[in-house]
């Protein structure tokens, strides 16, 4: 069983950045993928951004350009670097992860095995 946590998350005003980590309990193995995800309240749960173990990421068209999903396999964590925020960006953020994958990474919630419980994230106008 893999536990992950998020942290990371907090009010900003619109324009600022935060950084937001996710830490699992045990190394991922080398064909993992793992992922960010958010919901705000009323709305559908979103694919924020996928990354495999030998680096290779995607992201959701709303947050291209702004948002970086990377990860530090020595420390079993996951970041997502999150620029240029925008009021829309304000959600629930939650972290989530695959072992033994032999596909590409999907932003599918029901795909992944493991979630963790999120982190809030408020953007101001």
């Amino acid at each position: 069983q893999v536990q992950l946590a998020e942290s990371g998350g907090g009010s900003v005003q619109g324009g600022g950045s935060l950084r937001l980590s996710c830490t699992a309990s045990v190394n991922m193995d080398s064909r993992s993928c793992m992922a960010w995800f958010r919901q705000a309240p009323g709305s559908e749960r979103e694919g924020v951004a996928s990354i495999n173990r030998d680096g290779r990421t995607a992201y959701a068209d709303s947050v291209k350009g702004r948002f970086t999903i990377s990860q530090d396999n020595a420390k079993k964590t996951l970041y997502l670097e999150m620029n240029s925020l925008k009021p829309e960006d304000s959600a629930m953020y939650y972290c989530a992860a695959r072992p033994w994958v032999f596909e590409s990474c999907r932003l599918l919630w029901d795909w992944y095995y493991y979630r963790g419980q999120g982190t809030q994230v408020a953007v101001s106008s």
